[in-house]
């Protein structure tokens, strides 16, 4: 179980969404979350991947090659 303090405005945008949608505030709040927690796995993961020494990077040129795509520059 998990408490969070929101401050007004915050309550009051979900209290006003959850009634004109008919739907429990929680439902919102886990919404948010969910949405938020991938961004954030996601941006950890590229942070990751960006800082390893392994990585295999080729150059503009040699991505245009492989895809077979007309140079436009």
């Amino acid at each position: 179980m998990l408490s969070v303090r929101l401050t007004k405005e915050m309550e009051e945008r979900i209290d006003k969404l959850a009634k004109s949608t008919q739907r429990p505030k929680s439902f919102f709040v886990k919404e948010a979350l969910s949405n938020y927690l991938d961004d954030m796995e996601e941006y950890y993961e590229v942070l990751k991947r960006r800082n390893d020494p392994n990585r295999n990077l080729i150059t503009l040129d040699e991505l245009e090659r492989a895809l077979d795509v007309q140079d436009s520059h």
